[in-house]
């Protein structure tokens, strides 16, 4: 039995939800009145998916009305339509109402009809959509909707956002509130925006603030199987629950905190990388930066920077990795339009693994952070997905179980628009001393290993994607790879690319991932790792390649990109024009370097300096150096701004042990 508020019915009324055998859901409207006994109406019959357990947990009617979502004990979310139920229930004269005399003592004894007695009235309706064990097998434990999308938790510690796609379900993403909390039981809204979690941590009912992530609450109540009830005022909190058949109620009073969060974090840990979105204007704010960054703490974080308040808040955070974030990478960013800012996000780190998002940040005046985003999780990949599945497989030694993608870009360009699933390509730097490509397919929402190489024999630090348009219109895709030996190697990947296209297989994942081939240049640029690299195209179509080292040089090479007759490059050949390098160019790691224009350069390093370099042929002249705050710096991310009066500004954020724009 499950209760579920619907709306348009009177306050003295509910729906019923009950589950009875074969799968059969009946639903009821049940309502009441002072001196008369409930009465109850058969609105729909509704049929369950096939399962061991197989009853209804949860459910809830849509504001839309029409439609009627409910989880069940396999962990399954099911989408019933519940306006024919409705229109059916009303014509049928044979559906009685039950109870309609008033309370008396006599009443016990008359033989009134049942409410049920004339079920087959009704059709038993099979559901419309199915996300079958969305949540585990240990089953949905609530449905909630709110802000016109669906919300789902379950006891697999997670809790998702839905929406509906036509008459589909369709997830949005999943949210992991905080380690340990296995049995999420409730989401509550609350007015001041806040998302609180209630759920259980081993033997503690907890509620978890998903604003400044911490617990509110724990009170130690012996676990999640028994029953409960949450109730919360700004005066006053009080939590019921049954034990050892006592029912036992605790009951907390608003207290003034004793601290107060000056400046709150955006992290837990450090902060390994950062991008920039974009710019939103909104009505009665200042310019609003919207960035992205991934941090040792396994999340990423999309927040919104003022430049007026200087104050950085999150607007979502992604917590589907299991390991460090430790790279990102944007697809084109479009906007600001009227639909807003939108892009696709891939995130890397850690147990190789890599997740893909579509970012929509709009305008939201009436928020905090006057800025709302929503997130579409659009596909994901992990290199030892298959050893997942693999049975026995404590008996087996796993080959190289530590390996991280160090670094991310985004092949330019490349997105099939004429063909019936489009592709984009993502290049990879990988720890296992690999380069490797993959293939995205958003419409299937398939991530897919295309085409690697391990040319380099020892791990790739970092890796760039640029293209070169021919004369006569035609694109080679290039790629630029960097390793820990100070070497940077130069690829043609067109023949990778335009192989996958054209091969239906790799969409299934069937076929072994392509060889990427040899390169065409090696450049051994600097004595050891290189920690930052950028390349930009000069308007005479040449391309610079600006590099930082672990020893703190830099090295800038112009390369120019020719027809070559050897038909292992496919015709594609370069030459270096020149080469300049910079020993010492500071006083520890390079971790941040970008070409602003083809004459100026920006390097930033953990000796805490930004520094502005004037390239000339054969020099790179120090202009000027900067001091910035942030310890342990990580990354760099560059934009430039016109201001109104027609001046070119350059702005640049930087991340590490914090965040700092400039």
């Amino acid at each position: 039995l499950g209760w579920a508020s619907r709306p348009g019915l009177p306050p003295s009324s509910a729906a019923l939800l009950a589950s009875g055998p074969d799968g059969e859901m009946l639903w009821l409207d049940v309502a009441h009145s002072p001196g008369q006994a409930p009465r109850a109406r058969l609105m729909g019959r509704y049929l369950l998916p096939p399962c061991k357990q197989r009853w209804h947990t949860c459910a809830a009617f849509l504001p839309q009305g029409g439609l009627l979502v409910c989880g069940d004990r396999r962990g399954s979310l099911l989408l019933f339509p519940c306006s024919s139920s409705v229109e059916q229930a009303a014509e049928s004269t044979s559906i009685t109402r039950c109870g309609t005399n008033p309370v008396s003592e006599d009443s016990g004894s008359e033989s009134e009809p049942s409410c049920l007695s004339h079920e087959g009235a009704l059709p038993l309706q099979a559901p419309l959509s199915v996300l079958f064990g969305l949540h585990g097998k240990m089953g949905v434990t609530s449905v909630t909707c709110h802000g016109g999308y669906i919300y789902s938790t379950g006891r697999d510690g997670v809790y998702r956002q839905l929406h509906l796609q036509g008459q589909q379900l369709e997830v949005l993403w999943k949210h992991r509130p905080c380690k340990g909390l296995q049995w999420i039981e409730e989401l509550r809204f609350t007015p001041d925006r806040d998302l609180l979690v209630l759920g259980f941590h081993a033997d503690n009912f907890v509620v978890w603030s998903s604003r400044t992530s911490e617990n509110l609450h724990c009170i130690p109540c012996g676990g999640g199987h028994r029953s409960w009830s949450y109730c919360s005022s700004p005066s006053a909190e009080a939590f019921a629950f049954i034990k050892c058949g006592d029912v036992m109620l605790y009951h907390h009073e608003a207290e003034p905190r004793e601290q107060q969060v000056l400046l709150a974090s955006l992290h837990g840990r450090e902060i390994t990388c950062v991008r920039r979105l974009g710019v939103l204007d909104v009505p009665g704010h200042a310019a609003l930066n919207i960035f992205i960054t991934g941090s040792e703490d396994t999340t990423a974080c999309v927040l919104v920077l003022s430049e007026h308040s200087r104050a950085a808040v999150p607007l979502t955070r992604l917590s589907d990795h299991i390991s460090s974030v430790r790279t990102l990478a944007l697809d084109s960013p479009t906007g600001p339009g009227d639909k807003g800012l939108s892009a696709l996000l891939f995130s890397a780190g850690g147990r190789a693994q890599i997740e893909c998002y579509r970012l929509l940040c709009t305008k939201d005046p009436a928020s905090e952070s006057a800025v709302a985003c929503q997130v579409t999780h659009v596909a994901s990949h992990r290199l030892d997905e298959h050893w997942e599945r693999k049975k026995n497989r404590h008996k087996l030694v796993k080959m190289d179980p530590e390996t991280r993608y160090m670094s991310l870009s985004v092949v330019p360009q490349t997105s099939t628009g004429q063909l019936p699933m489009p592709w984009k390509f993502l290049a990879a730097a990988c720890s296992d001393a690999s380069v490797r490509l993959f293939g995205l397919l958003e419409a299937a929402r398939k991530l897919v290993l295309v085409a690697e190489s391990f040319h380099h024999q020892r791990c790739v630090l970092k890796v760039e994607a640029f293209l070169h348009t021919r004369a006569g219109g035609e694109r080679r895709h290039l790629l630029c790879s960097a390793a820990t030996d100070g070497s940077i190697a130069f690829w043609d990947i067109t023949g990778p690319i335009t192989d996958a296209v054209d091969t239906p297989q790799q969409v299934e994942g069937e076929m072994q991932p392509l060889d990427l081939g040899v390169p065409l240049l090696t450049v051994m640029a600097h004595s050891c790792g290189v920690n930052s690299l950028h390349i930009c195209e000069t308007p005479e179509g040449q391309y610079l390649v600006a590099s930082g080292s672990d020893d703190g040089s830099i090295h800038v090479c112009l390369l120019d990109v020719a027809l070559g007759g050897g038909e292992a490059t496919m015709g594609t050949c370069l030459r270096v024009l020149e080469q300049v390098a910079r020993p010492c160019a500071h006083a520890a790691h390079v971790t941040g370097i970008r070409v602003l224009r083809p004459d100026l350069l920006l390097s930033a390093s953990v000796d805490q300096r930004l520094t502005l370099w004037r390239r000339s042929p054969g020099a790179l002249d120090e202009l000027s150096t900067t001091f910035f705050h942030v310890p342990d710096l990580a990354e760099l991310d560059c934009w430039e701004v016109v201001e109104a009066s027609g001046e070119l500004w350059y702005y640049c954020v930087l991340c590490g042990q914090g965040l700092e724009m400039l």
